[in-house]
């Protein structure tokens, strides 16, 4: 019997939609190695509230760790405790998701813990009691199947892709007492500055609208924006690494190599050629859609859909077509 920890995240009081996510995932694999799935929550005072809510989704556990330091993410707290928890509760896999939160506080849980780490997850499979994780690999063009020797198997999973599934029953929450001295840590978290306003992240928006430089002039951004909030408030903007690098867009927003690797349900590629390294942070979404002036471009090799056309004549269109389904025309 295998038992599943999902560290789950929340911000300012609040579960992250890729909580949902994390612990679905845990339980359909402590489903199959015989065990039970539990989450652990970290964060400030009256954090337990919202905790228990996870229960929906499979955690038969809720571990919660309310402390002042804690209230927001803290990069030697939060591995610590989280360490500590997995240590203590001889949990055989740990997962978290692979946001910008996940990514910083993975690696440093498995320090703590002296095992390897096995990033950017997009299957798991615990049939026959072993645990095999899948992950891309070649810039998204092959995925491979791995297995981690050692205990616990920590790994970060893609957002969007391990879908929430419902689950009968509540969890029961426990207090993890956070015997850790804030004092310690190295790390003094001065303030965070919050980006993007209320538009989703790009790697957890189950809707991206992306642009390249095909736009011509970050002006004519207004015209994506628009076409985004046509689409409603899952969806978020990204943007090609040429944009990024020529000042038009903040890195934040970068899809790609040496961006973000995003999984939206669905993908606008808007005036982006489709160079490798952008395909490799983008081609694992569920539907893509293109529109290029070149019928040759190679997004077009990966998309779902393609329109070939001036974007400038396609997007106002489109736009007025998606508003028009909504019902907001």
């Amino acid at each position: 019997m295998t038992n599943v920890l999902a560290v789950v995240e929340q911000r300012d009081g609040v579960l992250r939609g890729t909580a949902r996510e994390v612990v679905s995932a845990a339980s359909r694999l402590a489903g199959q190695l015989g065990g039970s799935a539990h989450a652990l929550v970290l964060g400030g005072p009256g954090i337990a509230d919202v905790a228990g809510t996870l229960g929906g989704w499979g955690a038969e556990v809720v571990k919660v760790a309310a402390h002042d330091a804690l209230g927001g993410y803290h990069p030697d707290g939060y591995p610590q405790v989280a360490a500590r928890v997995a240590k203590e509760g001889g949990y055989g896999v740990v997962l978290l998701a692979a946001t910008g939160l996940g990514k910083d506080m993975a690696p440093r849980l498995a320090a703590h813990l002296d095992v390897p780490l096995a990033a950017d997850i997009t299957g798991l499979d615990g049939e026959g009691g072993k645990v095999s994780l899948t992950r891309p690999v070649y810039a998204g063009k092959a995925f491979t199947r791995i297995t981690v020797d050692a205990s616990p198997v920590v790994a970060t999973i893609r957002p969007n892709v391990f879908q929430p599934v419902d689950a009968t029953g509540s969890g029961t929450v426990e207090t993890v007492e956070v015997t850790e001295d804030p004092a310690s840590w190295p790390t003094r978290v001065v303030s965070f500055e919050a980006t993007g306003g209320d538009v989703p992240d790009v790697a957890e928006a189950s809707i991206v609208v992306a642009g390249g430089r095909g736009m011509r002039d970050p002006e004519h951004w207004g015209l994506l924006e628009d076409l985004r909030a046509s689409l409603g408030d899952d969806a978020g903007l990204g943007a090609s690494r040429a944009v990024v690098d020529a000042g038009w867009r903040p890195h934040g927003e970068q899809v790609g190599q040496t961006g973000k690797t995003v999984a939206p349900k669905l993908y606008f590629a808007i005036g982006i050629s489709g160079a490798i390294q952008h395909l490799a942070g983008m081609r694992t979404a569920g539907t893509i859609v293109a529109v290029n002036k070149d019928p040759d471009a190679p997004i077009f090799k990966v998309a779902d859909y393609g329109i070939v056309g001036d974007i400038f004549e396609v997007l106002p269109r489109l736009t007025e077509e998606v508003r028009a389904v909504r019902g907001e025309g």
